[in-house]
């Protein structure tokens, strides 16, 4: 890459290493993100054009709560066995888990659609602790901000190479053959994190972890914490089961084909929206190594808040085709703005030796809220209407802000000016 990039994001242009880092982070959270992109970005439009109800695509969230219980299985990848191999394993797993699903009946989410669900989300969330944990332990503190750019956006490049491609292939190819393909695109995925160099923890740190975590944790200033982490995403989560229903419902006025609306769905919101987002991610990442972490998390947090009015206005004011395209690309570049400020947030909180029972539980209780008010999204979106809940999803990301005193003695940063 050219000097000037670098030098945007905040790395050192004379930093083999630091490169070399972020590399391990982009193949990483591009493997990371690939079961992200089924669950999604694939299956709520599959879903949704076989004419399963919004509150079924919404209860499917609710499988979803390995992510958010992964802090008790932790410790296993915390103390056993190199953490490559775990991404690999729970790879190859989620490989086996799209191999089946063209011999179900998806359509009808059955009993047999259910459980392979919850054994993707379960695989997928025991390789975010492996490569969360190993992440935190190779980035130095002054590389957070670049680091943390470059791994949201490596994730929402897994969102368009797989769940965008896969939908785009969807007008030409049969679902059966695309998750099959998917399947095999896994597996080439899992058997990559070989090529990243081992990271070794420490006996002690690995024997020791329920101490480092106490040690960390087990006072009161840990309360506005948890409060934060657990209510600053709510507004994103709350919104994004409902975006893809809302282009099938909202777009069949504009475009009466299947084909082209599947075709736009593909284009705008999957593949254009997740480029913006890996934009706003990078965008982030350097406004984070200039003006630190703290800042970040309010004024990007706040931006990502604001950009879920913006379908409201799509549905109130019927804006059509040009609408519903600002809408999207608002929402997409501002919630990689927010991405890059909290997952840089996370990872600078938490402390190296003991990163994987940390970030654990970190992520588990962030995604708790989110999963809950996910799994309830086709509710009030029947209920309110698609215009009124996109609107209250917008004031789910104000309270975190009132807790901001308290958290932001956690940071260590030395901010750049």
């Amino acid at each position: 890459m050219s000097g000037w990039f670098w030098k945007m994001l905040g790395v050192r242009e004379s930093s083999p290493v630091s490169r070399n880092k972020l590399g391990v982070v982009a193949l990483l959270y591009f493997i990371q993100g690939a079961p992200a992109a089924i669950l999604w970005e694939v299956l709520p439009v599959y879903f949704r054009i076989n004419g399963v109800s919004l509150r079924a695509i919404g209860g499917l969230r609710l499988l979803e709560l390995p992510y958010s219980l992964k802090v008790f299985w932790s410790p296993l990848v915390h103390r056993y066995g190199d953490r490559r191999v775990w991404v690999v394993v729970c790879m190859l797993g989620i490989a086996g888990v799209l191999f089946a699903l063209p011999f179900v009946n998806l359509a009808s989410v059955g009993v047999i659609v259910l459980v392979l669900i919850l054994l993707l989300t379960t695989l997928s969330a025991t390789q975010d602790v492996a490569i969360d944990s190993y992440s935190v332990g190779l980035v130095n503190r002054d590389e957070e901000g670049a680091a943390n750019g470059v791994r949201a956006s490596a994730y929402r490049v897994a969102l368009v190479c797989v769940g965008g491609g896969l939908v785009f292939l969807a007008a030409v190819l049969a679902w059966n053959s695309l998750f099959t393909l998917a399947g095999i695109v896994f597996v080439i995925l899992g058997l990559a994190a070989f090529s990243i160099p081992k990271l070794s923890l420490s006996d002690e740190a690995r024997e020791h972890w329920f101490q480092g975590f106490i040690g960390w944790a087990g006072t009161w200033r840990v309360i506005p914490l948890v409060l934060f982490v657990l209510t600053y995403k709510l507004g994103e989560f709350a919104i994004g089961p409902m975006v893809k229903p809302f282009w099938v419902d909202y777009g069949k006025s504009i475009w009466p084909a299947n084909e082209d609306l599947i075709f736009q769905i593909g284009l705008f919101p999957t593949t254009f929206g997740i480029v913006l987002s890996v934009a706003g991610a990078l965008s982030g990442g350097a406004f984070i190594s200039r003006y630190g972490i703290f800042h970040g998390v309010w004024f990007l947090g706040a931006l990502q808040g604001v950009s879920n009015l913006g379908y409201s206005m799509v549905e109130w004011l019927d804006l059509g085709r040009f609408g519903l395209y600002g809408a999207s690309m608002l929402e997409s570049f501002s919630g990689g703005l927010g991405t890059a400020a909290f997952l840089a947030f996370l990872m600078n909180v938490c402390q190296k030796e003991h990163a994987t029972v940390q970030y654990a539980f970190l992520s588990s209780i962030f995604s708790l809220t989110g999963r809950l008010i996910g799994g309830i999204s086709g509710l009030g979106a029947e209920k309110y209407g698609y215009g009124n809940y996109f609107a209250v999803t917008f004031l789910l990301s104000i309270p975190a802000y009132f807790l901001l005193p308290w958290v932001k003695h956690w940071i260590q940063e030395k901010t750049e000016t």
